[in-house]
């Protein structure tokens, strides 16, 4: 099959069930025109901003007064106000179902396993919400967590929402200086971090980061340690300021939360970009621009419906948990997972779709390549019936692995790769129910989002590569950066390329079917012959390959013009001979062009990644140049950027 025909299209019940076209039917009263398909509501969705987004509110029922005006300076990037009257809470509007169903289901190593149903959730959060305000967290105060992928965590980031205080998590791998890098900027008044953690079989302890963390940060007043590993008394033993979460919290008995009534840009999140390029910069977003953007995507984009079983394979120090917990305003149960997704075997993360009937099962392009070079087959193995959609991000997926997840894991589901980031903390790009998919293809813009390709000229491209932007205002925009006070930074990360346009920073283009592909960050294109190629092309070629498990592409000065370095990683026992370096070669130069062809083919051992799993093709890039290395905290493998050093291969 080419990726000219489509891998999946929507069954005629498929596309009666999903939510996307009763939204249509909305939007075609309101427009007063016929919106018979996907295209026609997108381009009505970018004409009329202020008409689309007010549906979105009164359509997904958000809770809150929306107030008379729905946008104001609506030509003006950055600068654009949406609901500028309107007052709401998030944590409400994520907390709207009672009962006791389940609400959140958490799985982790050493056959950890919850459940909390609504009610039970409810009752965590008031009892959190009168220990925070009791300790004198009130609106703005910032609330710092470096935990696990649990249920305590949700409750927490609900219970510091209710009250108009800011939350900010990473994951508990991070090292202590990665945590300060990030919590240090924004002076936490109160820490929450578990006792320690699993990973692969490992239980990892935490107690002295913890202690370094609260006596080098001076704003913290206390910090609760959570009971996860059965350590809590010992670890918060090792500081004056922390006490155990369940002592602190004895003495509160559930009562109705109080949800403080909040303007509609008030500040939810602080996320952090990677800092793989110095210190990570602090990315307010807003509660309302946040809860109505996820609300958009969730609903329309992702078909969730009351009940669905919505999980995403993510830490806490990445966007996709923040828009992960944003399913609960949906009315689904969130499937929460901690550990290592290949502990103690590759089938953990179907045994919990199986066993929890999930619905939407999200995870990155890496997973799905792991699964495939690791040789399963969950299509013979599990029983995945009940999922609906796929879902992939953090890199783009190769057309190879878009045709692994329909021969090995499932035929009749919706695979959706999903392109944005944390900058906004959501998609530009993702998946449409309604449309076929076709290999390595994004289906396409979201709704309210008006993307476009530019060249370097500002001149926009309906073929060929070039810069990803938006160019309009859309509500989950940061509001900030923070410690920016004139917006200098904001403007020049996505304002100073194109004059009030957004641009991402991502390397595109369109596709025949109105997709979009992604061929890579801007920052790290190769220009060999002053030709741009994306570091994606190549990957997607190599992924092809079962004697490579991974790989890592940078471009090396050399000679006055840019050479092609290709770093991969092999299986055990597989050697980089003459003829697997032809076999590479020739895939890439027949799969791509023989510009994309590398110089030279050098075999490591490892790659160095993100924490959120991103690879980190700058820190090799510089490190092979010779150029240190700014922030490898930022990084889950520093060490292993030793590789790449003064390699003599690359002397000549």
């Amino acid at each position: 099959m080419t990726d000219d025909e489509p891998l999946w299209t929507p069954s005629s019940e498929a596309l009666k069930d999903a939510p996307l076209g009763a939204f249509m039917a909305a939007a075609s009263a309101v427009s007063g025109r016929a919106i018979p398909d996907y295209d026609a509501l997108h381009a009505w969705s970018v004409e009329d901003l202020p008409a689309f987004w007010a549906l979105i509110w009164d359509w997904c029922g958000i809770v809150g007064d929306r107030g008379p005006r729905t946008l104001i300076d609506g030509d003006r990037m950055p600068g654009a106000r949406f609901f500028p009257d309107a007052r709401l809470n998030f944590a409400e509007n994520l907390l709207k179902q009672s009962g006791d169903g389940d609400a959140l289901v958490f799985r982790g190593e050493d056959k950890v396993a919850r459940r909390l149903s609504w009610d039970e959730l409810r009752d965590l959060v008031s009892r959190m919400q009168q220990l925070f305000r009791a300790r004198g967290i009130k609106a703005g105060d910032r609330v710092a967590a470096m935990m696990p992928n649990m249920p305590e965590t949700v409750a927490a980031m609900l219970a510091v929402t209710s009250l108009g205080a800011v939350w900010s998590s990473c994951s508990p791998d991070f090292g202590e200086q990665g945590v300060l890098d990030r919590f240090g900027q924004i002076e936490p008044s109160l820490f929450i971090a578990p006792d320690g953690y699993w990973y692969a079989g490992k239980r990892i302890d935490v107690a002295d980061k913890i202690a370094a963390v609260v006596a080098r940060i001076p704003s913290i007043r206390a910090a609760f340690i959570i009971d996860y590993l059965g350590e809590a008394e010992r670890v918060a033993a090792h500081s004056d300021k922390a006490e155990t979460l369940s002592v602190a919290l004895a003495s509160f008995e559930a009562t109705d939360i109080f949800f403080e009534q909040l303007p509609f840009d008030h500040p939810l999140y602080i996320l952090y970009s990677s800092g793989t390029t110095g210190v990570p910069k602090c990315i307010v977003h807003s509660a309302g621009g946040t809860l109505i953007q996820h609300l958009k995507e969730h609903r329309l984009h992702a078909g969730l419906r009351e009940g669905d079983r919505f999980f995403y394979f993510t830490t806490c120090g990445w966007m996709m948990w923040n828009w992960l917990v944003t399913g609960l305003a949906s009315g689904a149960v969130l499937l929460l997972y901690d550990g290592s997704p290949f502990y103690p075997d590759g089938d953990v993360i179907f045994s919990f779709a199986q066993d929890e009937k999930m619905s939407y099962f999200g995870t990155s392009a890496k997973f799905i390549d792991s699964v495939r070079k690791g040789g399963l087959r969950p299509i013979e193995t599990h029983d995945l019936s009940t999922v609906r959609v796929i879902s992939s991000t953090g890199s783009p997926l190769a057309p190879e692995n878009f045709r692994f997840v329909y021969d090995a894991i499932k035929r009749d589901v919706h695979l959706a790769s999903i392109s944005g980031g944390t900058d906004i903390v959501s998609c530009f790009v993702l998946g449409i129910p309604t449309k076929p998919v076709y290999g390595g293809q994004i289906q396409g813009p979201g709704l309210g989002m008006d993307i476009g390709v530019f060249d370097d000229d500002g001149r926009s491209l309906n073929s060929g590569k070039g810069e990803l932007v938006c160019k309009r205002p859309f509500p989950s925009m940061p509001l900030m950066f923070w410690n920016d006070p004139d917006g200098t930074k904001y403007r020049a990360a996505y304002f100073e390329r194109y004059r009030n346009i957004w641009c991402q920073g991502d390397f595109a283009q369109w596709t025949d079917h109105g997709g979009i592909m992604i061929h890579g960050r801007s920052d790290t294109t190769l220009n060999p012959g002053g030709v741009r190629i994306g570091t994606a092309e190549i990957y997607n070629q190599i992924e092809r390959l079962d004697e490579i498990l991974d790989s890592i592409c940078i471009g090396q000065e050399w000679d006055g013009d840019v050479r092609v370095i290709l770093f991969v990683v092999l299986k055990p026992g597989i050697v980089l001979d003459e003829l697997l370096e032809k076999t590479i070669r020739r895939i890439i130069r027949t799969g791509a062009s023989p510009r994309h062809v590398p110089a030279k083919i050098i075999s490591v051992s490892s790659v160095p990644r993100t924490k959120s799993g991103k690879l980190a093709e700058i820190a090799v890039r510089d490190v092979v140049h010779g150029r240190a290395v700014k922030n490898q905290e930022a990084l889950s493998n520093p060490e292993v950027l030793e590789l790449y050093r003064n390699l003599k291969n690359l002397l000549e």
